[in-house]
């Protein structure tokens, strides 16, 4: 895991995706590739909205020059190897074409002052397509702490996968915590998932809850609480109780969640 992609754009969340990939990139002795998304603005209306269009699109590409020149400042300075790309387009897919040679990519989940851009949504599309994990990340964190992880695990293959693919960032961890809501549809047990890490030499706890009457994230916010997790780790697509489809379970953390989130497919 040494290739963490950022999405640069000047926004509520830019500011939270950079610490946290900065503490990422120097965590795991990675590289930085930065890419900087100028969208293309939409104007619905008359003839005239060709000529609004234009104009709000030489305005954002003024704001992102600005911005490009703010980051690079700032990036000059920090200890992390780092390149950056210029592109113009809708930003999932931008994103998409980036991400295959991708190992993480940090973005935000839904942020919370402005609809757009909708992040919530753009993590969505980058899951499903380009089958990379994703950090997203409360827009009012100031770093990415990775001493305590919240492994959510009920053995799908959308799970195991994650784990397999964050392995590396699980081995930065002081402690690992397997979390298991029973409801009859674990595929593989948490204690094949501790001892997978083992080999790795991460010492994970395992603990099982049976709580049928309370949705899935609300049990995962609850525990990360009280157990003080740093972040939460699961896999975003399925069928299983942690691991809902996308419109349950992953759709909620990623409107409400407290933590960081890293989720894969």
């Amino acid at each position: 895991m040494k290739n963490i992609l950022l999405l640069v754009h000047d926004d509520e969340g830019q500011e939270a995706r950079l610490q946290a990939a900065l503490d990422l990139t120097r965590a795991l002795g990675g590289h930085l590739q930065c890419i900087d998304v100028t969208p293309f603005p939409v104007i619905a209306g008359d003839l005239y909205a060709g000529f609004g269009e234009t104009a709000l699109m030489l305005d954002e590409r003024d704001s992102e020059a600005r911005n490009k020149k703010r980051i690079s400042a700032h990036l000059a300075k920090e200890d992390v190897s780092w390149d950056w790309v210029d592109t113009t387009g809708e930003i999932a897919s931008c994103l998409l074409k980036e991400a295959a040679l991708a190992d993480i990519v940090v973005l935000n989940r839904q942020l919370d002052n402005y609809p757009l851009p909708d992040m919530r949504t753009i993590a969505g599309q980058v899951l499903m397509h380009a089958r990379v994990p994703v950090l997203a990340v409360p827009q009012q964190v100031n770093g990415f702490a990775m001493k305590r992880a919240l492994l959510a695990w009920d053995g799908h293959p959308s799970c195991i996968a994650t784990m397999r693919a964050c392995t590396p960032l699980l081995s930065l961890a002081e402690e690992v915590e397997i979390l298991t809501i029973k409801d009859g549809s674990i595929q593989a047990e948490p204690s094949d998932a501790a001892r997978y890490l083992s080999r790795h030499k991460v010492n994970a706890s395992i603990r099982v809850l049976n709580d049928r009457l309370h949705p899935a994230d609300a049990i995962i916010e609850e525990e990360a609480s009280q157990w003080k997790a740093d972040y939460v780790i699961m896999g975003a697509y399925g069928r299983g109780r942690i691991m809902e489809t996308f419109g349950g379970v992953t759709r909620r953390l990623l409107t409400h969640g407290k933590l960081p989130l890293v989720l894969g497919h």
